[in-house]
């Protein structure tokens, strides 16, 4: 049973060929789900197998977050490294590096040189770009100045419809959440943070291009027209989420509506406000 599983998973990976953005979203969402057995079946199989020993990299890596640290760092980085060897035109591997370095909260000196690794390969990954904005933050090993640096210095010359076009909304919405769980001022503040120029020019592009049929392409635009529909909400221009909710469907994404409780529950609510002041 586990050698099908193992053939299904490795037929899914490779069917999207060199989109790799595609490719990773797929490597990500199979291996927050494979049982271990199926990592070490599939490496033991195919030991000399890129995908095999990137799907064991990106299963360590999940379950490292959930732990708070990887098993085994060396482990994780040279299954990484070995993958890259072995498909060299592939982001992939050095996306998966690029998120171990984060956990390992290196320095910039290490991790940057990674990131180049993997744009030069693709210049517009979405994962890589929300890696970056996370490694960045206040939170983890940057700060809130050097989040708007990286954002002027990728929004110059990003195509509107790009996969990684997301990343504004997505730090729009990080730093509406770190002021609400500031407290105090911060948070009696927070709103406000929706309606300053650049976030309301941020929103105006957004609601004008993604919502059209087809503009957005990549594996996860559903989840950026939910950062959307949620940033509209909050900017208090519900009526103007409607094309995306509508787009979306009933697909809802944890973030960043988990934000604010009940992932389904917050879609619902916000999904038939926009449809009913549509109707007015």
């Amino acid at each position: 049973m586990t050698d099908i599983r193992v053939d299904l998973v490795a037929d899914l990976l490779e069917e999207p060929g060199d989109d790799w953005d595609r490719r990773t979203h797929r490597m990500m969402v199979l291996a927050s789900v494979a049982p271990p057995n199926l990592t070490r079946s599939w490496v033991r199989r195919q030991p000399n197998s890129a995908d095999a020993l990137l799907f064991r990299a990106w299963a360590d890596l999940v379950q490292g977050r959930r732990d708070g640290g990887l098993a085994d760092p060396q482990e994780t980085v040279d299954a990484c490294y070995s993958a890259a060897e072995l498909r060299p035109e592939d982001p992939g591997p050095w996306l998966a590096l690029l998120r171990a370095l984060r956990l390992l909260g290196r320095p910039t000196q290490e991790v940057f040189p990674v990131w180049r690794e993997v744009t030069v390969r693709d210049a517009w990954h979405r994962e890589a770009y929300l890696q970056m904005l996370g490694y960045l933050s206040p939170e983890e090993c940057g700060s809130h100045t050097q989040v708007l640096d990286f954002l002027d210095a990728t929004r110059a010359g990003m195509p509107s419809n790009a996969p990684a076009v997301g990343v504004e909304l997505v730090a729009m919405v990080d730093r509406y959440w770190r002021a609400v769980s500031a407290g105090g001022v911060d948070a009696l503040m927070a709103a406000r943070l929706w309606t300053q120029p650049p976030a309301a020019a941020a929103l105006d592009r957004a609601a004008t291009d993604w919502p059209r049929p087809g503009f957005l392409r990549h594996a996860a635009a559903l989840a950026d027209l939910n950062t959307l529909a949620y940033g509209l909400v909050h900017a208090k221009r519900v009526p103007e989420a409607g094309p995306a909710f509508q787009l979306i469907g009933g697909t809802v994404t944890a973030f960043p509506w988990k934000l604010d409780g009940d992932p389904i529950k917050q879609f619902g609510h916000w999904q038939a406000q926009a449809q009913a002041q549509a109707r007015r």
